[in-house]
């Protein structure tokens, strides 16, 4: 705005009459008003005219003429002196996420002929923005949320929820949309009975038969596997020991990328399309989509192979089902059960340890089936043994210390330590990682890095909740903004943010306090 047309604004409100017993902001703040409006500090000029002052007026503008702030000085004078809508009125942390709650909170619905939405029986949370669906991994981190908020009711109707999808569909799709029926996601159900709260012996019998379904459904493969180094989501190791990768059933491109998938293959120079599309949807299914954890260079999506891979995190998920099966086997008496799946835990972990825990480097690494070593990218998912309890501690204390040194950045814990495009890289750090991080070293004895972690990332969330006004799907760890990268613009909403967030500070109540943007 010229200093011509602010002039001539000062003039015309210097000039205004007052109507009435009430003057308006106008006339009340003259040369203040015109420099706010004039500048559009605010996009909508209603915001400043209904802001709320938060002393007199009189002195407000004394200070003005004495200050005669411009530009980013002019905002920050508004918001230190008014109370305005949207932006410096944010409240605590805490209580905005437990507002958000009941925003997030669909109803249970029967499918329309047509529609991609698999239909729930109970009411579930959604993560927000464009995702109107309940989305598998994230579920769990936003029920941790859910727990801490008093809202075990939800995380009940959540749990039967995921329980009647495996019996529906032998799995839980890494959404409830007809399109991602050929793929799961983290397999997190057993974390979610931890959260548990019913004791009814029936009730406990129909969750184990559903999570010994879930673990069917990713050990398909066993019966290929004998000839062949992958089959379905099962790899055989060079010792002949089985674990697991990410998979799709389908070699399309993905309904919801339709496009961009097809664009990535077209690209791509030597490779079949189907293949592609495959190793597109696994990276999906890993929730990492996309990471470098994938590629064979991490600049070029067209060379992603996560069929190759044998993740850490993934592994070490299914050591805990396993785990879990058999101790709650043993709770129903099924000692033969027990005893199975307690050997395929122990054999599991020492597949773990000889391939993927990397001694000389102190992380846990993915393995590469193509090259039959371990692949160079060092990511947050080294922390998912510990979170698990797989690590011993002397490798817990390898990881804390490469955690410490290689992924903690200013505003949290990095992804990767490999600068990509692509959203599950540096420089961005995702909500669901901190907790792995932050539990999984608490566990382990580490607590003081784990509270480093999470007042960090409490940090970078607050900062960007009094900016914006709301909780992001990921954010910039780096420079403490929301994050970037990726398929789509960065939604807000959002389910897992809010989940570890009160997940955090219902364990350190004081880094809300500690935390707050001045």
């Amino acid at each position: 705005m010229s200093k011509i047309l602010y002039a001539v604004a000062a003039l015309a409100l210097a000039a205004t009459p007052i109507h009435g017993a009430e003057p308006s902001p106008a006339t009340l703040y003259g040369p203040l008003f015109a420099a706010v409006q004039t500048q559009h500090v605010f996009a909508d000029g209603k915001t400043f005219a209904d802001a709320v002052p938060k002393r007199a007026a009189a002195a407000i503008l004394a200070d003005y003429n004495r200050l005669k702030p411009d530009g980013a000085a002019l905002r920050a004078f508004v918001l230190a002196n008014f109370v305005v809508r949207g932006e410096n009125d944010r409240g605590d942390l805490r209580e905005h996420v437990r507002n958000l709650w009941p925003q997030l909170v669909r109803q249970p619905f029967e499918r329309q002929p047509g529609s991609s939405a698999l239909s729930l029986a109970k009411p579930y949370v959604v993560p927000g923005g464009r995702f109107q669906e309940i989305y598998y991994w994230d579920s769990y981190f936003t029920m941790l949320g859910l727990k801490a908020d008093g809202q075990q009711p939800l995380v009940e109707a959540m749990i039967d929820n995921f329980t009647d999808l495996i019996e529906r569909y032998g799995h839980i799709p890494n959404g409830t949309r007809t399109y991602y029926l050929g793929r799961s996601q983290p397999p997190y159900y057993a974390l979610m009975l931890d959260l548990s709260e019913v004791a009814d012996p029936a009730v406990q019998a129909r969750r184990l038969r559903a999570l010994r379904s879930e673990y069917a459904y990713w050990m398909r493969g066993r019966g290929c596997v004998a000839t062949a180094a992958a089959c379905l989501r099962v790899v055989r190791m060079p010792d002949g020991s089985e674990l697991n990768r990410y998979y799709d059933d389908n070699d399309t491109p993905r309904d919801e990328s339709f496009a961009e998938d097809l664009a990535v293959a077209t690209k791509a120079q030597g490779r079949p399309a189907a293949a592609i599309y495959r190793d597109l949807r696994a990276g999906a299914e890993s929730g990492w989509d996309f990471s470098s954890r994938w590629l064979r260079d991490p600049q070029s999506l067209g060379t992603i192979h996560t069929t190759d891979i044998v993740p850490i995190d993934l592994n070490s998920l299914i050591w805990a089902m396993e785990r879990r099966i058999a101790q709650r086997c043993a709770q129903a008496d099924d000692a033969g059960c027990s005893r199975d799946f307690t050997g395929r835990a122990v054999r599991r972990k020492t597949a773990i340890d000889r391939y993927l825990w990397q001694q000389a480097q102190s992380r846990y690494a993915d393995w590469d089936l193509s090259t039959r070593q371990p692949t160079a990218v060092l990511s947050a998912a080294t922390l998912q043994p510990l979170f698990v309890g797989l690590a011993s501690p002397t490798q817990a204390a390898g990881v804390a210390e490469t955690t410490q040194s290689a992924l903690l950045a200013e505003g949290g814990l990095r992804t990767t330590t490999v600068r990509t495009p692509l959203q599950w890289d540096e420089p961005n750090g995702w909500a669901p990682l901190q907790w792995v991080a932050i539990d999984g070293l608490a566990r382990a004895g580490h607590e003081t890095l784990a509270r480093e972690i999470a007042s960090r990332w409490i940090g970078t969330v607050g900062a960007a909740y009094a900016d914006t006004g709301k909780m992001l799907e990921k954010y910039n760890v780096e420079r403490r903004t929301p994050g970037g990268g990726g398929e789509y613009p960065v939604q807000d909403g959002f389910g897992w943010t809010n989940g570890v967030t009160s997940a955090i500070l219902e364990r350190w109540p004081d880094l809300a306090k500690a935390n707050r943007p001045a």
